[in-house]
């Protein structure tokens, strides 16, 4: 298995993924949406979709953002978004490769920190990130606008 930067190719294996019904309610955006929406991703600094890769098979994917802070003496920090594994591959380490690929990069760049936010009702994913070394650290708080 590989990790690396998603390409606009990918993106119908990355909404696959996303249409768990844990994830997105079963929901994708159509593909000419997504394509614009990557198109505009690309644009920012420190910004990427990555997929794990087995066989010649998107099997994972997650989304990681390097931030400037001007906190913390200027120290960056990262932050895991859109963590998706197949459903029948769970529990097989693909997200804990994905994992520690993410944290490597977060080291190489410097950050003092990674985070990632997850939805309250995804006890598993809760124990899977917690066995591979995160912590809870207070509350996550949002505000529906739509």
């Amino acid at each position: 298995m590989i990790v690396k930067i998603a390409t606009i190719e990918d993106l119908p294996g990355i909404l696959e993924l996303y249409s768990q019904p844990e994830l997105d309610d079963g929901q994708v955006l159509d593909i000419g949406e997504a394509k614009a929406i990557f198109d505009k991703m690309e644009q920012y600094p420190d910004y990427n979709i990555y997929i794990a890769e087995s066989e010649g098979q998107i099997v994972g994917t997650f989304a990681l953002t390097i931030l400037d802070n001007l906190s913390h003496m200027g120290s960056k920090s990262g932050l895991i978004e859109s963590v998706g594994v197949s459903p029948s591959l769970q529990g097989q380490g693909i997200g804990k490769r994905m994992m520690e690929f993410a944290i490597g990069i977060c080291r190489e760049k410097s950050c003092y920190k990674v985070s990632l936010s997850s939805n309250i009702k995804r006890e598993n994913a809760h124990k899977f990130y917690e066995d591979i070394g995160f912590k809870v650290h207070g509350y996550s708080f949002l505000m529906e606008l739509k």
